[in-house]
């Protein structure tokens, strides 16, 4: 029996297509995130890597295939890496002295629990489209008069991600 190959490097150093690579890049992703407030291009996470661009996409179509990403058609441009929204919505949420796009109501709440931090939803209702505020503290939403639907279980929701 022969030995596996061992895996090929980059000339980063960082091997290319495993999960530890593949962690690095959802890590420098979400770290963009937080700092910009947008969603990053490849050539961003790959100078923030030291890596070729073409192993960043393969990692992306590997974090997609595993549901860590959601992208575009074009197979690179970042849609959303929940709870973040990629793309403006209606669902922003101010933490600190930054406004983030959330992907949906659910997640609005999941960005200040994701950042550790107090925020700020800013949404509005679908059925009224009457505007909607809600402070999020660590333990959570503060109670009100707001109830929210999900017209899709949960196990359904990535067959169709964007009409979720």
């Amino acid at each position: 029996m022969r030995s596996p190959a061992p895996p090929r490097r980059s000339r980063s150093g960082i091997g290319s297509g495993g999960v530890e690579f593949d962690t690095r890049v959802k890590t420098a992703i979400y770290r963009r995130v937080v700092e910009t407030a947008r969603a990053p291009g490849v050539a961003e996470i790959a100078a923030a890597l030291a890596a070729p661009p073409e192993e960043i996409r393969g990692a992306y179509r590997r974090l997609f295939a595993r549901r860590v990403l959601f992208l575009e058609g074009d197979g690179e441009t970042i849609r959303m890496a929940p709870p973040f929204s990629g793309v403006p919505t209606q669902h922003r949420v101010r933490v600190g002295d930054r406004t983030y796009f959330a992907n949906c109501s659910w997640d609005s709440f999941g960005i200040p629990a994701a950042l550790h931090a107090e925020g700020e939803v800013h949404s509005r209702c679908e059925q009224t489209l009457e505007p909607i505020r809600l402070r999020v503290g660590r333990e959570g939403p503060e109670a009100g008069p707001v109830v929210a639907h999900f017209a899709v279980p949960a196990a359904k929701w990535w067959a169709d991600l964007v009409y979720t």
